[in-house]
């Protein structure tokens, strides 16, 4: 049975969930809330109209301020719906519950195949560490829009190299299980970019068995989204802007490339989700659980 779709916001992530849906065959309507011009979708004004509408999927892809306003309403309104919330799932921890629907946090590089691949070759190895670097340049993000105008260079809208880059914190602990120790966080505004949020984050911890350094930030000049590892015999490095992936091992040397285009990991999560097959994504309880986790970054970061 066709779907119908629900997209809350209409700026750069809502348009291209929506132009991706549009090409899914199981989908009978697209309906986009938003103040902006809206061709090829059905405009809603309002979403007190959502009963009317009835829809089946509904993305927030709201800013990152509003997504609890949204969230919340949506819960008070309607049941049984399958809900995906932008990342991060909130400017800071709210203490909303949710039982009427479910709802999920949209972290789609748990669908890259560089980090499927990881998960399950990591699995019941010894681990003895793991480097994670995530570089990029914010004014580069979004072709034809003024980044000093974005989510991600206010504050007040909830931007912040912490809460933007949060895929790499996101899928570590997906991989590896949860930060049980935090030794050392730098949360700074070092660049000359013309944002009133921090540029960079660095986090030394632990889990149960696997030591880590997660390093983040969007003032670089060169562009990079690594994940190395350190095992018992053997030491991985995974590229997800090239993706791929090469093992190291005594003497040998293997290098898998994956042929992916730059929608994929977005394409995969909605067939997942619409699909009612929910394995893979983020829920809403990891998500609370990482807007907690963000708080105490935070704490070790001042």
């Amino acid at each position: 049975m066709k779907k119908k779709v629900l997209i809350i916001g209409f700026g750069s992530i809502g348009k291209r969930h929506a132009k991706l849906l549009k090409n899914f065959k199981n989908i009978s309507k697209i309906y986009v809330l938003t103040k902006r011009k809206c061709k090829n979708f059905k405009k809603m004004r309002n979403l007190s109209e959502i009963n009317k509408i009835n829809p089946d999927y509904i993305l927030v892809c709201s800013r990152t301020r509003e997504h609890y306003k949204h969230l919340s309403y949506l819960e008070k309104k309607i049941s049984n719906k399958v809900i995906l919330v932008e990342k991060p799932l909130f400017k800071d921890f709210k203490n909303l519950k949710i039982k009427k629907n479910k709802v999920f946090v949209g972290y789609n590089l748990r669908y890259h195949p560089v980090v499927r691949f990881i998960k399950k070759y990591v699995n019941g190895k010894k681990i003895f560490s793991v480097n994670i670097s995530c570089y990029s340049h914010l004014p580069n993000w979004r072709k034809n829009l003024n980044y000093t105008e974005t989510n991600s260079a206010k504050k007040i809208y909830g931007g912040g190299a912490l809460l933007e880059l949060s895929h790499e914190i996101d899928y570590f602990q997906w991989i590896f299980k949860k930060i049980k120790k935090i030794n050392h966080t730098e949360i700074r505004k070092v660049s000359k970019l013309k944002i009133d949020t921090e540029d960079s984050v660095s986090i030394i911890g632990k889990t149960d068995s696997v030591n880590f350094l997660i390093d983040l930030n969007y003032f670089s000049l060169y562009s990079q989204r690594l994940i190395l590892i350190h095992g018992s015999n053997f030491t991985l490095k995974g590229d997800l802007i090239n993706n791929s992936v090469e093992i190291f091992k005594q003497n040998k040397r293997k290098r898998i490339k994956f042929k992916i285009d730059e929608n994929y990991t977005y394409k995969e999560q909605h067939k997942s989700l619409l699909n009612s097959n929910y394995e893979n994504s983020c829920s809403y309880i990891e998500g609370i659980k990482l807007m907690l986790l963000f708080d105490k970054i935070k704490v070790f970061g001042k």
